[in-house]
């Protein structure tokens, strides 16, 4: 069932209207994830794309927020005062909001997300980051639960291969698949980095 309010799949993808304010959340981009534990991950061109979403919302006047996530668990790789937890240098420049977490949503950290975006009349987000089907993919679905028209920029994400329980292994680009398809249309738009920033240059024209 899809009554979430989004619009189904090969609709054109439009940031002008009454939502022209788009957050931008750039999930989890953290120096732990170069750590070799983590195995094969997918998508190369992740960090640029990421880099091109945060260099066009910026030209826009457009709000951009970072999230970090806090391990809690013992030998966690973002483990706070560990190099792991810090954000990427490729993460440039001051967040209009920086939220920290130690779940998967983004939603669900500190500061209150859903809260500010409400006080700042931000009725969307787009959602990049590191880890494709991981927290990507939760806030994404956090962020249409409660409300937020949401778009998920694929190719602005990157995961890592799975061990499959009947055996074998779930590759990085079949997990990207699968949350592909988990999210559209039920909880938003999954979209290309190119068809972002041409809808968010398009809506500051309008």
């Amino acid at each position: 069932m899809t009554d979430s309010g989004n619009a189904e799949p090969g609709t054109t993808l439009d940031y002008a209207g009454p939502m022209d304010r788009i957050a931008l959340l750039v999930v989890d981009v953290q120096k732990g994830f170069a750590d070799p534990m983590w195995g094969e991950r997918n998508n190369p061109a992740a960090e640029d794309n990421i880099a091109a979403l945060i260099e066009a919302w910026r030209a826009r006047g457009q709000p951009v927020v970072f999230v970090r996530h806090d391990g809690i668990e013992p030998g966690s790789p973002f483990t706070p005062g560990e190099p792991g937890n810090d954000l990427d240098e490729m993460l440039t420049g001051e967040p209009d909001l920086f939220v920290t977490k130690n779940v998967n949503s983004a939603f669900h950290g500190a500061p209150d997300l859903a809260e500010w975006l409400r006080e700042e009349g931000i009725g969307r987000v787009a959602v990049c980051g590191i880890q494709t089907n991981m927290c990507c993919e939760t806030t994404a679905r956090v962020a249409a639960n409660i409300g937020f028209e949401t778009d998920f920029v694929l190719d602005a994400t990157y995961t890592f291969a799975l061990p499959s329980h009947d055996g074998g292994t779930i590759s990085a680009d079949e997990l990207a698949r699968v949350t592909a398809a988990n999210l559209d249309p039920e909880f938003g738009r999954v979209v290309s980095t190119r068809e972002a920033v041409e809808a968010l240059n398009g809506a500051g024209d309008a």
